[in-house]
């Protein structure tokens, strides 16, 4: 059975909030409570449970834990906060204010004895030890955003972002917390999975302390037989082989984060505000003001894009234009299901003066009038999908004419694949049309990472920039880390063999149902090329060795008595079916649906879940490479 690490982590939630008892059959009615969650809880359980299936677990509310509420007696109260000393006061306020007759405390992560210690003070001096039904650790300590793509956090992802684990005065107390940080939600996503991996990663950064901690903890939990969590996993649960974990430093790869994108979810991400499978909207609302010539004011909206979208997650990593066509496709679908609704309407008589005359035939039409009521409901949640499809593919158009990204997208191809350039680099930063002064920057900084410049050739790119209005504290940082790490040597070669070739305009869109003529625009079709975190997952599942893995360390929390070794090739013979990656430093979309396609199109297909310590589209990491830029002097 395939690792699926949404199904997990839902179970978990909904034992959680069956009182940490077995969820039953639909048939019994559930217990009525109150959830109160701080905001590491509501990022975990939002992209997992709409409102309405927290009602039908029997959540009749949920509220923030520092917010203000009235006490509510004879309902339970479930927790699921973060063991942290703020929310420890709360809780100890709460239980001094008798807000709940019973409650259940779920910590995210494990909770510590002296916070523990001061629960039970805090009870005790409440008199309501009683009130406090059930204390759990829930080791849910990370975001699930698709079956096979999870983040460490989205609120407080400053703490372990790329800029963080980086910056030249991190301390090695600040280093050493950051880490711990990171192993404990990993080893949450594996006492999630209920299954102990075999560890990966290269040696001499993040990753490696990463894997190293992570391994230790593994082995200590394993051996306390009495308090494991990977003894009584369901049998048949997973496949007899165990899982391979790959972790990685997103220095290994400082092109991909900056590079445009043509595919849906990638440039949902690159231009709008997309995340935990929500984008937002700005939305205009009536007409402009003529007499003083202001624009329509605004409102935001919020579209909801996660697995029960059927279009979304048969086109997310589809290129943008066959999705524009794809929409075309899917209203003229519901159009064509219309007009039989309608015309079977018509031969009933039920429409207009005759409606009278078609009770005589309802005998004849019954099945045909049961299909069509029946298909309604269906009909109009397809009409809200393309509505809302339509909406977001629109937006994202009007973001790629005005910044003319399909320029931009291919120009960056063509340099990742070593492809000789139709158009100058330089013609496209000086074009006051092309883009804004973010994209400038990106455009040269892949160029920078993937070609050796000299020092004139940079100096005059500089000035170039800095004409354009682009800060260079960017440039300053990268500069530094291509003196100090070989890794572009590897950026050089990464991407040879990729490229696109341009076959023609295509000329349909959709906006608010209606068709418009989509010029300046290429329709690229993309050359399949792998990208450097695929190449090295690929390489460690086959068990083959190259120049790109050779340094790995190998890790097996299995191994009680001993150590692993340093580094060398996989003790397993057989090649890994299944594999965690997972990007120290920030990930992205790009990488992951380059990942899991490659995975999906082999002879046989392989299962793959991506993580990172948190997902960063080009402006923000482009913005935390600017923060290390400057801090140097």
């Amino acid at each position: 059975m395939a690792l699926n690490i949404r199904e997990r982590q839902i179970a978990a939630l909904k034992h959680m909030l069956n009182l940490n008892a077995a969820v039953k059959s639909r048939a019994n009615e559930p217990v009525w409570k109150v959830l109160i969650y701080d905001r590491a809880g509501q990022d975990i359980i939002s992209p997992l449970l709409s409102v309405r299936e927290l009602r039908d677990l029997g959540v009749t509310l949920h509220l923030m834990i520092h917010s203000d509420r009235d006490p509510i007696p004879e309902v339970p109260a479930v927790y699921f906060v973060s063991p942290t000393q703020e929310n420890i006061s709360r809780i100890a306020q709460d239980l001094r204010n008798e807000c709940y007759d019973e409650i259940y405390l779920n910590f995210i992560s494990p909770l510590s004895r002296q916070y523990l210690e001061d629960l039970a003070s805090a009870a005790i001096n409440a008199n309501c030890v009683t009130s406090i039904r059930k204390v759990f650790d829930q080791h849910l300590n990370f975001i699930t955003v698709d079956n096979d793509m999870f983040l460490l956090k989205q609120h407080g992802r400053e703490a372990v972002s790329y800029y963080a684990m980086n910056r030249g005065s991190v301390t090695e107390a600040e280093m050493d917390s950051i880490i711990n940080s990171i192993v404990d939600c990993l080893f949450s996503v594996f006492a999630t999975l209920g299954t102990v991996p075999i560890i990966r990663a290269p040696t001499g950064n993040a990753a490696s302390m990463v894997a190293e901690k992570l391994d230790k903890k593994l082995k200590d939990n394993l051996r306390d037989t009495r308090n494991s969590l990977f003894l009584d996993v369901p049998p048949g649960q997973f496949s007899f082989q165990r899982p391979l974990l790959v972790i990685l430093d997103r220095n290994m790869d400082l092109a991909t984060p900056l590079h445009h994108t043509w595919t849906y979810q990638a440039l949902t991400h690159d231009v709008l505000d997309y995340k935990l499978n929500r984008v937002t909207l700005e939305e205009a609302i009536g007409a402009p003001d003529l007499l003083t010539g202001s624009k329509r004011p605004t409102k935001s909206r919020t579209y909801d894009l996660n697995v029960n979208d059927k279009f979304w997650q048969q086109h997310k990593g589809s290129p943008f234009p066959m999705v524009a066509e794809a929409v075309q496709e899917e209203l003229e679908k519901y159009r064509a299901s219309e007009e039989d609704v309608k015309r079977l309407k018509s031969q009933m008589g039920i429409s207009g003066d005759n409606a009278d005359e078609a009770v005589g035939l309802l005998s004849d039409n019954t099945a045909k009038l049961t299909n069509a009521v029946s298909s309604l409901p269906e009909l109009l949640e397809k009409k809200r999908l393309i509505d809302q499809h339509t909406t977001i593919a629109t937006s994202i158009l009007d973001e790629i004419k005005a910044r003319k990204l399909d320029t931009y997208f291919e120009l960056e191809e063509k340099i990742l694949g070593r492809q000789t350039l139709e158009k100058s680099i330089q013609e496209t930063l000086v074009d006051p049309e092309a883009g804004t002064e973010t994209d400038k920057l990106r455009l040269f900084l892949i160029n920078y990472i993937c070609n050796h410049l000299t020092p004139e050739e940079l100096k005059e790119y500089e000035i170039l920039l800095e004409k354009n209005g682009c800060d260079l504290k960017a440039v300053k940082y990268l500069k530094r880390w291509k003196d100090f790490s070989q890794m572009q040597v590897q950026a050089q070669q990464a991407y040879a063999g990729s490229g696109t070739r341009t076959v023609g305009m295509f000329s349909k869109l959709m906006s608010q149902g209606s068709q418009f003529v989509m010029e300046g625009v290429k329709n690229l079709v993309v050359k399949k090329h792998k990208l450097p975190a695929t190449r090295i997952v690929e390489s460690l599942m086959d068990l083959k060795s190259g120049p790109e893995t050779d340094d790995f360390r190998y890790f097996d929390p299995k191994l009680l008595r001993g150590t692993s070794p340093e580094f060398g090739p996989s003790r397993t013979q057989t090649p890994f079916n299944d594999a965690i990656v997972f990007v120290v430093g920030g990930g992205n979309y790009i990488e992951y649906q380059n990942l899991v396609e490659c995975m999906r199109t082999k002879s046989i297909p392989r299962n793959v879940i991506y993580g990172c310590t948190e997902l960063t589209n080009a402006k923000q990491f482009l913005q935390q490479l600017a923060l290390l830029g400057d801090e140097i002097n």
